[in-house]
C-alpha cells in the first residue's frame, strides 16, 4: 500500500519523495521498490509529528513546502498532491493547506470515518469534524465537504507545530488539525473539483480498495 502512495507522489512533480518511518519492514519494501526510506523515532503521537523528524533529518529549508501524503491513500491523484503545494505556495497567510471535495451522499456525511471541514469565504477551514458539519437543517442547502487526508507545510512551521501543545477539540476528535486551529494559525483549503479516491480506515476499506487496483 506504501508502495502505490510513493509511485503516486513521484507522479506528482515533487522535487523528492521520502517515507519516514520507525518500522524497517515498510523501508525495506519501499527500498525494494526504488523509493527513499528515512527511520525515524517510534515514540511519535502523530504523523506530523513524524514528519517534524523527517524535515530536521533532511535539513530543510525553511521557505520549503513540504507535502505529507499518509501510507493509507493507495489511490490519492498525483494532480492532487500537486494543487495543494501550489495553493500553499499562494496563500501567504497560510502555514498549512489541505484539500477537501462535496460531499453528495448523506451515508458520507454521517459516517464518522468521513471527516468534514467547514471553510470561510476566503477558503480557510473554521473547523473539521467526524460529526455532520455544518448540520443540515435544510438538506442541500449549504453544500457539505469531505476532508482528504493530505496536508502541506511550510517546513519553518513543522519546527513550531512541534512544541505545540496538543488542543482539547484535537483530543476529543481524534484530528491533530485541530491543534493548528485551535493555537491560532490558518489551514487553506483547496476544493477538488474531482471526488477524492477513498483511502483505508478499516479492513472493508482495504479489501475495497484491492478490487479498484485489481
Amino acid at each position: 500500500m506504501v508502495v502505490h502512495v510513493c509511485d503516486r507522489a513521484a507522479q506528482s512533480g515533487a522535487t523528492t519523495v521520502h517515507v519516514a518511518t520507525d518500522d524497517e519492514r515498510i523501508a525495506s519494501a519501499v527500498r525494494r521498490h526504488g523509493h527513499q526510506a528515512l527511520m525515524t523515532g517510534a515514540g511519535h503521537a502523530s504523523g506530523t509529528d513524524r514528519l517534524c523528524e523527517a524535515a530536521r533529518l533532511l535539513r530543510l529549508e525553511e521557505d520549503e513546502i513540504v507535502v505529507n501524503v499518509q501510507g493509507d491513500e493507495p489511490l490519492i491523484a498525483a494532480r492532487l498532491i500537486s494543487q495543494v503545494a501550489d495553493f500553499l505556495e499562494q496563500r501567504h497567510e497560510a502555514m498549512v493547506s489541505t484539500a477537501c471535495h462535496p460531499i453528495h451522499d448523506s451515508a458520507s456525511l454521517s459516517n464518522p470515518n468521513v471527516v468534514k471541514v467547514v471553510l470561510d469565504a476566503k477558503g480557510y477551514a473554521l473547523y473539521f469534524s467526524r460529526s455532520p458539519i455544518p448540520y443540515p437543517r435544510e438538506p442541500g442547502a449549504t453544500p457539505c465537504y469531505r476532508h482528504a487526508g493530505i496536508y502541506a507545510y511550510r517546513a519553518a512551521f513543522l519546527e513550531q507545530y512541534a512544541v505545540l501543545p496538543p488542543s482539547p477539540p484535537e483530543k476529543a476528535e481524534g484530528l491533530e488539525q485541530l491543534r493548528v486551529l485551535w493555537h491560532g494559525y490558518r489551514i487553506a483549503v483547496a476544493i477538488s473539483a474531482d471526488e477524492v479516491a477513498p483511502g483505508v480506515d478499516t479492513p472493508q476499506d482495504l479489501e475495497a480498495v484491492r478490487r479498484m487496483l485489481r
